[in-house]
């Protein structure tokens, strides 16, 4: 990993823990949390317990997965640079559901059963529809930078990180802009619930519905918000600061851990609140995306492929989905 970036990166925390988290009031614990952090700041995360895991490939051959979420029996993502939606079951047969040109990105579901899709490049919310992919919203007066990863909750409320404004970690010049968590209705309204954050990325929802776990990707940590009735989000805290990892997709266990996948670092690491990181999971490739899944929700689904850029990544094809059996299954929704 490149030194100067991890120090710019760290150098971002440390200017953010006082900026992104200063004029919040305490929250108090919610109901499916153990533990709720209010501090600005949280310890350095633990040596993992379990440090020799290895995965198995379930497919290879794809330019850039990310984005996974389990539904119906088999796992969605987006190949991103391959501009589609794809399907894969238990016995790795993919399938091709639909194609997006402006970039697919973060994938959902309203309760109707429709599916909602990020189109990254013209920063709109899609949704499939029997006739074809029909425009939600746009929000491209709203996202400084593309649109990225997004949760959807049980209300069908999407919401959808960004990279930032000029955000980019290419030499000579490395720069992260501040970027935006916004929140589309099923109906295509449209609000900033977040601003500040350093490239949101992978996010979760808790099963109550109450608490939202958002990873920043250059802020080598994981956020938490409270989520309001009307969707919006209040009391922003740490919930865990992760060292010199880059977090980029998350899925969320039963037990209240959270899968991290390791940005351009081929592992993925199970932490709790605080920072404590009690598993970890060697790769193939690089780990940009994971999810729970499988009949029982305890096969984790690892999304890898050597490189994020591109045109490397397209004249590669190397993008692979691995798997490995864990202990805790995956959350499941409550409902609200």
């Amino acid at each position: 990993m490149n030194k100067l970036v991890i120090a710019f990166a760290v150098g971002l925390v440390i200017l953010n823990l006082v900026a992104g988290c200063s004029g919040e009031e305490p929250t108090t614990t919610k109901s499916w949390a153990t533990q709720t952090t209010t501090s600005s700041t949280l310890p350095a995360p633990s040596p993992a317990t379990v440090t020799a895991l290895e995965t198995k490939v379930l497919v290879e051959g794809l330019v850039f997965p990310e984005g996974p979420r389990w539904h119906e029996g088999k796992l969605w993502f987006s190949d991103i640079h391959a501009r589609r939606v794809m399907t894969v079951d238990m016995d790795g047969k993919t399938e091709t559901i639909v194609e997006v040109p402006g970039q697919p990105s973060g994938l959902g579901w309203l309760p109707d059963g429709r599916l909602l899709v990020v189109s990254m490049l013209n920063k709109q919310l899609l949704r499939l529809d029997p006739q074809g992919l029909t425009v939600v919203a746009d929000l491209s007066g709203l996202a400084s930078g593309n649109c990225n990863d997004m949760v959807v909750d049980d209300l069908g409320r999407a919401y959808i990180g960004n990279e930032g404004l000029g955000t980019h970690l290419s030499p000579p010049q490395f720069k992260v802009g501040m970027a935006e968590i916004i929140m589309v209705t099923p109906e295509g309204d449209t609000h900033i619930v977040a601003g500040d954050m350093i490239y949101p990325n992978g996010t979760v929802i808790t099963p109550d519905g109450l608490t939202m776990i958002v990873a920043e990707t250059f802020g080598l940590r994981l956020m938490a918000f409270d989520i309001e009735p009307d969707g919006s989000l209040t009391g922003k805290r740490l919930w865990a600061v992760l060292g010199d990892v880059w977090p980029d997709g998350i899925c969320l266990d039963a037990q209240g851990g959270i899968w991290v996948a390791c940005a351009e670092s081929p592992q993925v690491i199970r932490v709790l609140e605080g920072g404590e990181v009690t598993h970890r999971v060697k790769t193939a490739g690089s780990a940009f995306a994971c999810m729970l899944g499988g009949p029982d929700l305890r096969m984790l689904f690892v999304l890898t492929a050597p490189t994020s850029d591109a045109e490397q990544a397209k004249a590669k094809a190397s993008g692979r989905i691995e798997t490995i059996r864990v202990d805790v299954p995956g959350a499941v929704s409550t409902g609200k």
